[in-house]
């Protein structure tokens, strides 16, 4: 069967890393389904060498993922102060008051819609999983539990009525037909109107070994010069980017209707895509080096756990994102190396990884064993993490973080 790319519909012929199979990693296993078999689907992950959109083909239906979604944005102190940061930074900025609405793709919690509320905003979500919407809705963000796209756009803008600003965090990866949802974009945005969007930058993925990003509900690894492209074929034009540390490096794009000249464009657009450039990214070569380093981690992780283990150590992880199940899914990593995991979501408290097994408690579980490592599956938020879990040091215990290298710390 041929694969095309999913924006420009050129044939995918080129490899930027291939994990083998996987589980949906957020299909958490209940206790009595154990012994039912996790389906496994390719991991195999392509760059178009025409548009250089890495993406990672359609093996399940995002119904199939989000229909039941267990992350739930507010359980991070840390996300919701960056939710919180943007909020008063883009307020002014704007010029956003009670006349003008703010809309949110894939609002999730209402984590982020909140600080608007409170500042006398009207603000609308829009979000596709159907428990989470319902617990927005429960704390007075009003969401629509639907997919976006142009049908959805075109049903809220006759609803609600059109977009001032118009947001997405960490959703542009997750959506299977780009086009539809950028075309959506460009219909609810009102005149004069500002998108950002915030996703993890492809260039510090590579850069930091970042593997563990991919997984089935990733369908894009996005770059600034693909995203000019998706956007410039729907009419819309990035005018400015910001570099943020969220999720070992993501970008923050500004964008407007490509009509609309009252926003210029910023010098940062230009120096940051003639840097991607520089450093590779519309070169195929440089996606070759990239699986070497991806299996060079997995080396190196192994190695660590493998020496601990025979010395005896005990180890356990904290946190069970979608990476942590990549990560410990192509590792191989089970309970010969880890006892359990612990997670701060009651979501997944009482349930059991994906692929590997392993159970996820409340984290008052590590006082009780006490082990003499603490594996950090959601590095990205490790100093908040290490912060929780600092109370560990009173036995003597340390943290693993396992990506871009395993440090002891």
């Amino acid at each position: 069967m041929t694969l095309n790319c999913a924006f420009c519909h050129h044939p995918l012929t080129h490899t930027v890393v291939d994990l083998g199979v996987g589980p949906l990693v957020d299909a958490y296993v209940k206790p009595d389904e154990l012994q039912r078999m996790d389906p496994f689907l390719p991991l195999h992950v392509y760059v178009c060498d025409q548009c250089f959109l890495v993406q990672l083909p359609e093996a399940a239906s995002p119904e199939q993922m989000f229909g039941d979604y267990p992350y739930f944005s507010s359980v991070s102190a840390s996300w919701l102060q960056h939710a919180q940061r943007y909020v008063e930074a883009v307020t002014p900025r704007f010029g956003l008051n009670s006349q003008t609405q703010v809309i949110e793709l894939a609002s999730n919690d209402g984590y982020l819609l909140q600080y608007f509320k409170a500042k006398g905003i009207p603000i609308l979500g829009i979000e596709p999983a159907r428990n989470v919407a319902a617990v927005a809705q429960s704390r007075g963000i009003p969401t629509v539990a639907e997919f976006f796209g142009v049908a959805t756009a075109r049903k809220v803008l006759a609803q609600h009525g059109a977009a001032r600003l118009l947001l997405g965090n960490n959703v542009m990866a997750h959506v299977p037909d780009r086009n539809d949802f950028v075309a959506g974009m460009k219909i609810l945005l009102a005149p004069g109107g500002v998108v950002t969007m915030e996703f993890p930058h492809l260039l510090r993925t590579m850069q930091g070994n970042q593997f563990d990003q991919i997984f089935h509900e990733h369908f894009s690894y996005l770059s600034l010069v693909t995203l000019q492209r998706i956007f410039r074929a729907h009419g819309l034009e990035i005018f400015d980017v910001e570099e943020l540390p969220t999720h070992g490096g993501s970008l923050r794009i500004f964008a407007r209707h490509v009509e609309d000249t009252q926003q210029p464009v910023a010098p940062a657009v230009g120096a940051l895509a003639q840097r991607e450039r520089d450093e590779g990214l519309e070169d195929l070569q440089r996606y070759s080096r990239f699986a070497q380093q991806v299996r060079e981690t997995k080396f190196k992780l192994l190695e660590f756990l493998i020496d601990a283990k025979r010395q005896g150590r005990s180890i356990v992880a904290y946190g069970a994102p979608g990476k942590g199940a990549t990560l410990l899914n192509y590792c191989g990593v089970r309970s010969d190396f880890i006892d359990y995991i612990v997670d701060r979501s009651p979501h997944k408290q009482g349930l059991y990884m994906p692929g590997v097994r392993l159970p996820i408690y409340a984290p008052d579980k590590v006082r009780e064993t006490r082990p003499d490592y603490v594996l950090i599956l959601a590095w990205n938020l490790k100093d908040e993490v290490m912060a929780q879990m600092d109370f560990v040091r009173e036995w003597g215990a340390r943290f693993i973080v396992p990506i871009p290298e395993v440090m002891v710390v």
